[in-house]
Order: C-alpha cells, then sequence, then structure tokens
C-alpha cells in the first residue's frame, strides 16, 4: 500500500470516532468542565485576596467559599466522568478496529500471509492496536478541550485587557501547537523504527519458542540469545531516543510556560503603571494564566507520545487497507459438483514458475492420483483449485464453470482441502475436528473419527473427545494430527475432496488402515490425491505424474 502521510493517517483515525460522536461530544464537555473548575479555584483564591486587601469584588466571602468547595468537588466529578466516557470511547473503538483487522486478515488469508512474520502480526494485532488506546483516550478529547478551554480562558482574562488575552493567546499556542509540531518534526521517522523493531524482536521470539527443542538439541542457544539480546538492544536504543525527545520537550515546554508567566507579570505591571486596569486587572490575569496550562502543557506532549501511536495506526490500517489475492464472489446462481477441469494452467509465486501448462480432467465419482517430489506443484495447484490465488494462464472449471465465476461459499462447500500440515487449536479433540462442520452433532463427528480410523485411539484417552490437544496439537504425534485433518476433511462431506499428502505422517500399518479407510468412504466422492508415496497411489482410478511444474 502507498505509504500515507501522518495527516492523513490521523484524519482516518479521527473518522472512526464518528459512530461514538455523541459520547466525544459528552467527553469534551465533561473536560471543559473539569479543567474550567480546577483553574477557577486559584482565580477565586485571587478575588479571596483582594476582600482581604479591602477591595469590592463582584462576589462576596461567603459565595467565594461555597464556589471554592463546590468546585472542588465538581472537579474531581466531572475528571472521574470524562476518564469513563473516553475510555469507554476508546475501548469500543479498539474492539471496532480488532474486528476489521480480523475480518481484513480472514480476506488476506492465505496467499498475502504465506511468508510473512507470525511473530510481527501478533505483535501488530495485540501491542500495535492496544497502543491506538492513547489516541482515542488521550489525544482526540484532550485536544478539543484545550480548544475550548483555552478559548474561555483567553477571552476571561481579555475582559481585564485586549493586550492580556493576545498574551494568554500566544502563550497557548507556543505550549500546545508550536512546540508539539517542532518536537514531532525532530522525532522524524523513530515511531515508525520503533513499531516496525517491536514487531521482528516479537517474531523472533515467537520463533525461538517454537524451535526451544531444536536449540537445545543442537547447542544453539548462546548465538539465539545474542541475536535476541541485540534485537532488544537495537528495540532499547529506539526507545531511549523518544523518551529523551519526551524530556526535552516537556523540559521546553516548561520553560515556556514560565516565560509566558514572566511576560505576563511584566504586561499586567505596565498596564497597572500606565493605569489602564485596576489592581484586580493586575492580580486576576496573572493567577488565571499561571493556573490554566493544565490542557495545553498534554498537548504539549503529543509532539513524542503521538510517534508510536501514528506508527501503530499507520501500521493497522496498512493491513485493514491491503487488496486480497482473491475477492470474494457472492451473487451467483448455486452450483452443484459435477466435476473438474484443469486446463493448461501456468501459475508462477514470487516470480518463479511452478506450473507450466498443466491439464487434467477430474471426472465425477474418480480417484486422481498425482504423484511427484516435494516442490514439484502438487500442492499449488491444490490451491488454485481452492481458489486461494488466481491462476496466470490457463482456465480452472468445476461443474463446467470458470471458478471465478462461481461463489466463494459454494465453492468452498463443494471442496474438501486436506492440507499437509494440519494446524490445530489449544482445544479439544472434538472442536478441532468439528471446525469442518461447526454445527455438527456428537454422532457426526464420532463417525467422522471412525472414518479417518481415528476413534479407537481417542477412547483410549482419559478424556476422550473432550482431550485438549495442546498449543499447536503439541501433545499429539504428526500421524494423529494428520488424521484429525482427515475426520475434518470426512465431517465437511463435500462431495470434491483434495487430499493432500494425507499419509506422509503416517508408517507404513497406518498408511495401509488410512487407504482402506479412503477407500471405502469416498466411493461416491470424487477425490484429488497428492502424494510423493507410490503406495499412496495405488487406490487411484488414474495416476498423473507430476515434474517441474508438468504433468504427465
Amino acid at each position: 500500500m502507498k505509504k500515507q502521510s501522518k495527516a492523513r493517517i490521523l484524519f482516518r483515525m479521527v473518522k472512526l470516532v464518528k459512530p461514538l460522536a455523541g459520547f466525544m461530544i459528552l467527553a469534551v464537555v465533561l473536560g471543559t468542565l473539569g479543567f474550567l473548575t480546577a483553574e477557577f479555584i486559584p482565580i477565586l483564591g485571587g478575588e479571596a485576596i483582594l476582600i482581604g486587601l479591602g477591595i469590592q469584588t463582584k462576589l462576596t466571602w461567603n459565595t467565594i467559599v461555597w464556589l471554592l468547595l463546590s468546585f472542588a468537588i465538581l472537579r474531581a466529578i466531572f475528571r472521574l466522568l470524562e476518564q469513563r466516557t473516553n475510555h469507554y470511547i476508546a475501548f469500543t473503538l479498539l474492539a471496532i478496529i480488532r474486528d476489521k483487522v480480523f475480518q481484513a486478515l480472514r480476506r488476506l488469508c492465505p496467499e498475502k500471509l504465506e511468508g510473512r512474520d507470525k511473530g510481527d502480526l501478533i505483535s501488530l494485532i495485540t501491542s500495535d492496536v492496544e497502543l491506538l488506546e492513547v489516541f482515542y483516550a488521550h489525544t482526540i478529547s484532550p485536544i478539543c478541550i484545550a480548544i475550548v478551554s483555552e478559548t474561555i480562558m483567553c477571552l476571561f482574562i481579555g475582559s481585564y485587557h485586549p493586550l492580556l488575552g493576545i498574551v494568554a493567546l500566544i502563550a497557548f499556542l507556543l505550549v500546545g501547537v508550536a512546540l508539539p509540531m517542532i518536537i514531532s518534526r525532530r522525532s522524524g521517522t523513530t515511531g515508525d523504527e520503533l513499531r516496525a523493531e517491536s514487531g521482528r524482536l516479537s517474531a523472533h521470539m515467537l520463533e525461538s519458542i517454537r524451535g526451544i527443542d531444536d536449540t537445545l538439541q543442537y547447542s544453539f542457544g548462546e548465538k539465539r540469545l545474542r541475536e535476541i539480546s541485540d534485537k532488544t538492544r537495537v528495540l532499547s536504543e529506539r526507545q531511549g531516543g523518544l523518551s529523551k525527545l519526551t524530556g526535552t520537550n516537556m523540559a521546553i515546554a516548561n520553560m515556556l510556560i514560565l516565560i509566558s508567566d514572566i511576560v505576563m507579570l511584566v504586561v499586567c505591571t505596565m498596564l497597572y503603571q500606565n493605569g489602564q486596569v485596576e489592581f484586580d486587572g493586575f492580580l486576576i490575569p496573572m493567577i488565571a494564566l499561571m493556573s490554566s496550562f493544565g490542557p495545553v502543557t498534554a498537548l504539549a506532549a503529543l509532539g513524542t507520545t503521538l510517534q508510536s501511536t501514528v506508527a501503530s495506526g499507520a501500521r493497522v490500517l496498512a493491513i485493514i487497507d491491503e487488496e486480497p489475492e482473491t475477492e470474494d464472489i457472492t451473487g451467483k446462481a448455486p452450483v452443484d459438483f459435477t466435476g473438474a477441469e484443469v486446463k493448461k494452467v501456468s501459475f508462477a509465486y514470487a516470480g518463479e514458475n511452478v506450473l507450466n501448462d498443466v491439464s487434467i480432467k477430474v471426472p465425477p465419482g474418480k480417484i486422481i492420483g498425482i504423484v511427484g517430489k516435494s516442490g514439484c506443484g502438487k500442492s499449488t495447484l491444490l490451491k488454485l483449485l481452492m481458489r486461494f490465488w488466481n491462476v496466470g494462464e490457463g482456465d480452472i472449471s468445476v461443474s463446467g464453470k470458470n471458478i471465478n465465476e462461481i461463489n466463494t461459499d459454494n465453492l468452498r462447500d463443494m471442496e474438501s482441502y486436506m492440507t499437509q500440515e494440519t494446524q490445530l487449536f489449544k482445544d479439544t479433540i472434538a472442536n478441532n475436528i468439528r471446525i469442518g462442520k461447526l454445527d455438527a452433532s456428537e454422532e457426526e463427528v464420532v463417525e467422522a473419527c471412525k472414518k479417518a480410523s481415528l476413534h479407537d485411539f481417542i477412547m483410549t484417552l482419559p478424556k476422550g473427545y473432550e482431550t485438549e490437544v495442546g498449543e499447536l496439537g503439541s501433545t499429539l504425534s504428526g500421524g494423529e494430527r494428520q488424521r484429525i485433518g482427515l475426520a475434518r476433511a470426512f465431517l465437511h462431506n463435500a462431495p470434491f475432496m483434495l487430499l493432500d499428502e494425507p499419509t506422509s505422517n503416517l508408517d507404513s500399518l497406518n498408511e495401509a488402515v488410512i487407504l482402506k479407510s479412503l477407500k471405502e468412504e469416498i466411493k461416491e466422492k470424487t477425490v484429488i490425491l497428492v502424494s510423493h508415496r507410490e503406495s499412496t497411489m495405488r487406490i487411484a482410478d488414474e495416476t498423473l505424474a507430476m515434474e517441474g511444474g508438468r504433468v504427465s
């Protein structure tokens, strides 16, 4: 996706608030009232000083006392309600964004996610999305609150003399607008580099954890640890650079506040000595300015805190915006399976030819075997039949229709695809099999397992079908995981089965059992059976050999 400017990213992030605009307005109103009550407490104290000096004011002593007590209580109430509202907005929007991200990942899968660092994706889904909470809870409404509350304070201070209002306005603009913009420019791409480095570290850590057995076996730990340390050091340096900018930012902000207070003192003194304001016009504007930097001080930190947030927003929006290789097809008339055909199909992946002029006819009710060495294009052909990728040249049809003219859901309902590596989730055996048909009954799950010669093994387990398989199916052998994949395919009960190396992790005895089961259970189905084992092909009605992306 084309790189977007920071302003464009922020604009798009703000647009997401639209469904919660009412709550955002409420947060701004509450926040403005909260700051005003806090700012007017010292102003009321100034009014009390004037009364103590015998200067007549518009407020009585009793009124000031009651207002002070009321503002102190209201400040706490307004602050609490504002924070609750802002965090409700933030966490609701995070849920919406997560939903958008997962929808995007579903659209992009599998072709646009193959070869992508899974750790980096996990970092994006978790920490990058979480960082957006800072923007929605602590950025949008504080900016609006600062604009409204500081405008009111400028008008209040300016009511004593216009020049005083101008001084206050310049002070607020320097601290809340000019400083964040300057610091943001100075920070450059630090935020982008920080988030990218965080993603790389997450990917490396995930890879290290998954490969811990091999690391220990081959004494690879010290090198791996050095790599983790190097990546951690780089990440720390990036974070340190951003922290230094944050410290510099706050130091400059405090210096500007002090200078503004001094300038206001000088101007108030000058106006008082020239008789242009009374003593209250000298004292109250001074106190008002000193007490009203809270809203813009919150903005002063945005120059650095927004760096990581914008970088995270850019990564999240990039995933949401990325176009899938194949769009889902809808709105076509339903199709019943009556066979399939591959006509002169060629396909290249990452610039390398994988299939060259492949043609295969798959009559209904037949088992077509494709045998060949690893890397010859067998699995790629099955993925093209599933329409995970678009063919480069040629045509793939199911039931006499090009697969690009068949509803995606309809096509996938007609096909059961068993991959080489069965992906298991940290759940029970039953629920892992039920992925093939989410509303399947217990009896249907058991029947599918019997067809895959898995039922007897499951019944030996203490919890049977409710046994947890562990992360990535770590508690099961490769053959057991493979049979779960086969059970899923049986449960899906599609008329067209695409089986990719269904016996690769099985010994000869279990292979024979599975093949016998396959031969018995798929009599009324059409099957493409892919394997590098010649022995697996004995159940095929027709066997084709594939080599170098060609079929013979």
